[in-house]
């Protein structure tokens, strides 16, 4: 989504505000899922709120739908460390977080936000979107159901060493497997972000080019459906 900034904090960053905060853990298993915010409105990213867990070298990640009564703070705790809001752009009030939700969660469901839960514990945001039906179509080639990813780790203890890879590739991995139309999932993190742009390439990301948004300078970065099945006789 080019209206939303891209994936900060891969790499090490400062202090984190939201590392203060005594993060709930969450019951992925309450029966408190899907979402009525986003449920029934997703069908143009094969409902990802029912595409379940990935194992990632971390831990088990789980993507569920922001709720803004109960993860506003948190998203604006992060939003506000001054790492994640040099590439977001977010820091400040909850209102202008939930003025960047609220197109999201009122939309057709072609982009969904969801808090990655590892192990239980809330500790990064994701934006999956229909890169398709997304702006960013209008500044580069797309393919029917590409599909992109935005990522934002919230404290800082989880940056830095090697868990914004994982859990990238985990959920390329887990958008590949859960949506069949999709070939390619796509991202388009601020050249400026050298840790964003070198945990794509870590988790099996090529650069495919440098494109001009209307926010940013970005790194178009691709990761292709690895190609199955036998070839014929030579």
């Amino acid at each position: 989504m080019t209206d939303s900034r891209t994936t900060p904090a891969a790499g090490d960053g400062g202090p984190d505000e939201a590392d203060t905060l005594d993060l709930p853990t969450l019951d992925i298993h309450s029966g408190s899922y899907p979402d009525p915010v986003t449920a029934g409105r997703s069908e143009l990213l094969d409902d990802p709120v029912d595409w379940g867990p990935v194992t990632t070298g971390p831990g088990v990640l789980h993507l569920v739908p922001v709720r803004p009564g109960r993860d506003l703070g948190l998203l604006t705790a992060w939003m506000n460390d001054p790492v994640v809001a040099e590439f977001w752009d977010l820091a400040g009030p909850a209102e202008r977080v939930l003025d960047h939700l609220r197109p999201q969660l009122e939309g057709d469901g072609r982009s969904v936000p969801c808090l990655g839960v590892l192990d239980g514990e809330p500790m990064s945001y994701w934006e999956i979107y229909r890169a398709d039906l997304d702006p960013l179509a209008r500044h580069c080639p797309v393919r029917p159901h590409d599909t992109g990813v935005h990522l934002l780790i919230g404290p800082s203890r989880y940056r830095g060493r090697g868990t914004g890879t994982a859990l990238l590739r985990g959920v390329a991995e887990l958008i590949l497997r859960r949506r069949p139309r999709c070939s390619r999932v796509v991202a388009e993190p601020d050249v400026r972000n050298g840790p964003s742009v070198a945990a794509f390439r870590r988790a099996g990301f090529r650069l495919d080019r440098e494109i001009r948004l209307p926010d940013k300078l970005a790194a178009l970065m691709m990761l292709e459906r690895p190609v199955t099945g036998g070839g014929g006789t030579p």
